[in-house]
C-alpha cells in the first residue's frame, strides 16, 4: 500500500463563468471489517476500522485479512474534501483532543450489500447523515499527515469571528393597550 495521502485531482470545470473553487482534497483507503453477530435478524455488523493511504492497485471490497467470525475488507477510496467555508467546524474536530474522519457506509447495493458512501472531516455534515436511519457512521483516528494538512488548512482559512449579543427591544406597552377610536363611522 501506498504511504502518503496524496491530493486528489481536481475536477476540470464544465462552467467556465464559474467562480474557483478553494477546496482542498485528499484521497484516502477504507477499511471495513465484517464480523458475524449471534442475532437472528441480521448475519454481520460492518465496521469501519481504519485509515490508510488510498491504493488504486486494490479493487474496492478486496480482503485483506480473515479470523474465524471476521474479515477486514479495503472498502475502496474517497476523498476528504476541505472547504474554506466550513473551516470552523474544522477547528473544533481540531481542537477536540482527538481529531477524527467520518466514514459513511449505506447499506445496499451489489455484493457485498454495503458501500462505502463518504468520508468527511466536517462534524456538522455527520449531523445530517446521523438523520438518515441506516448509514453506518464512525469516527476514526485521522492519521497524522492528514492531521498536518487539515492543521494548516484551518491556519490559511479560519476567521474568526466575535459573537456580538444583540440586545433586545425595550417593551412598549403602550403599543398593546387598548385604543378608543376617534373619527370614522361608529357602528352600533
Amino acid at each position: 500500500m501506498p504511504s502518503e495521502f496524496p491530493p486528489s485531482p481536481t475536477a476540470a470545470s464544465t462552467a467556465p463563468a464559474s467562480p474557483p473553487d478553494r477546496a482542498e482534497r485528499r484521497s484516502v483507503g477504507v477499511v471495513v471489517e465484517r464480523r458475524r453477530v449471534d442475532n437472528p435478524w441480521i448475519e454481520a455488523r460492518w465496521q469501519p476500522v481504519m485509515l490508510v493511504p488510498a491504493d488504486p492497485t486494490l479493487p474496492d471490497w478486496s480482503v485483506l485479512a480473515e479470523g474465524p467470525d471476521w474479515t477486514r475488507h479495503y472498502a475502496g477510496t474517497a476523498e476528504i474534501a476541505l472547504f474554506p467555508t466550513e473551516a470552523e467546524n474544522y477547528k473544533h474536530n481540531l481542537d477536540g483532543g482527538s481529531p477524527s474522519a467520518y466514514v459513511i457506509l449505506r447499506p445496499g447495493g451489489p455484493a457485498p450489500g454495503i458501500r462505502l458512501l463518504a468520508v468527511s472531516a466536517d462534524p456538522g455534515e455527520i449531523d445530517t447523515h446521523a438523520e438518515a436511519g441506516d448509514d453506518v457512521i464512525e469516527a476514526l483516528p485521522l492519521p497524522i499527515p492528514l492531521v498536518l494538512w487539515m492543521d494548516g488548512f484551518v491556519a490559511r482559512h479560519y476567521v474568526e469571528r466575535p459573537f456580538h449579543k444583540r440586545k433586545r427591544d425595550r417593551a412598549d406597552p403602550e403599543a398593546l393597550a387598548l385604543r378608543r377610536r376617534t373619527g370614522g363611522p361608529q357602528h352600533d
